[in-house]
């Protein structure tokens, strides 16, 4: 007879969204958590990120989304300082623009193209740039990473939905069924 070893694991505080240290679109309160490890220059994130549109538009004030960085760099060249203008942009008010840009223009992430963006959001571009270069908001990124390698994210986009890891299908059907179905928060 063979024996079956279950391990449980208990929801963290690293797979919810935090008010104190994610960027969170949503009341913090809201039933439905999802956090995502995402990747500004992952293809796959891309299409990731007209989904979530699309729920956040269905489920509105029943959402609570966060973001946070998980730059796989060896396959995304642009990917950390892409991660790195995000939050520089989040500290000049303006996080969420900047998110939505670089995944709209995925193929023009380069220093240059962030400045671009930075100057069209009214940042001041060279503070940017000059925090992106200098690295003022690795430690944040490299963060981001870290809590979701803790949470066993190895690829991009992962999802957490009220700290349960999601690994369904990807499509608006299955993640909006996942989102609605009842969870405990």
């Amino acid at each position: 007879m063979k024996s079956v070893l279950i391990i449980s694991i208990p929801t963290s505080k690293q797979t919810l969204p935090v008010a104190e240290r994610d960027h969170i679109q949503g009341s913090i309160d809201a039933p439905i958590g999802l956090l995502e490890y995402g990747d500004y220059e992952c293809p796959y994130c891309g299409d990731a990120y007209l989904i979530i549109k699309a729920i956040q538009e269905r489920l509105g004030d029943r959402l609570c989304f966060a973001f946070r960085n998980f730059p796989l760099v060896n396959a995304h060249p642009h990917a950390q300082h892409a991660a790195e203008a995000a939050e520089a942009a989040g500290a000049q008010g303006k996080f969420w623009e900047m998110h939505d840009l670089l995944f709209e223009n995925q193929d023009a992430l380069g220093d240059e193209n962030l400045a671009q963006y930075a100057a069209a959001l009214g940042l001041n571009a060279r503070r940017l740039i000059g925090d992106v270069t200098a690295g003022a908001h690795h430690a944040r990124v490299r963060e981001d990473f870290k809590s979701g390698a803790r949470a066993g994210v190895n690829g991009t986009p992962t999802f957490f939905i009220n700290g349960v890891r999601y690994d369904g299908a990807f499509d608006i059907d299955a993640l909006l069924a996942a989102l609605t179905k009842p969870h405990a928060r």
